[in-house]
């Protein structure tokens, strides 16, 4: 999509120079830009998520134990339970 920006002299020569260091067009150093910040306010409304989506990693090892845990008290009588 194709839209008008009013951006400060001083910040789009900044941009452009950018851009150009990275060899890619000042649209897709602008469309980074914007995803990156989106992304982050994202994560500004979330705190938590900075900590705990950390372990997304050990979701397959908390599965694992969560069903040991079921079978263990599947054995359990339940007389014993009172």
């Amino acid at each position: 999509m194709k839209t008008t920006l009013e951006i400060p002299d001083a910040l789009f020569q900044r941009a452009k120079s950018a851009a150009a260091e990275q060899g890619i067009p000042f649209r897709e150093l602008v469309s980074e830009a914007l995803a990156e910040k989106l992304r982050v306010q994202g994560r500004k409304d979330k705190p938590w998520l900075k900590t705990f989506g950390k372990l997304r990693s050990l979701r397959k090892e908390s599965a694992s134990i969560s069903r040991t845990i079921e079978q263990e008290f599947g054995r359990i009588e339940p007389r014993d339970w009172q």
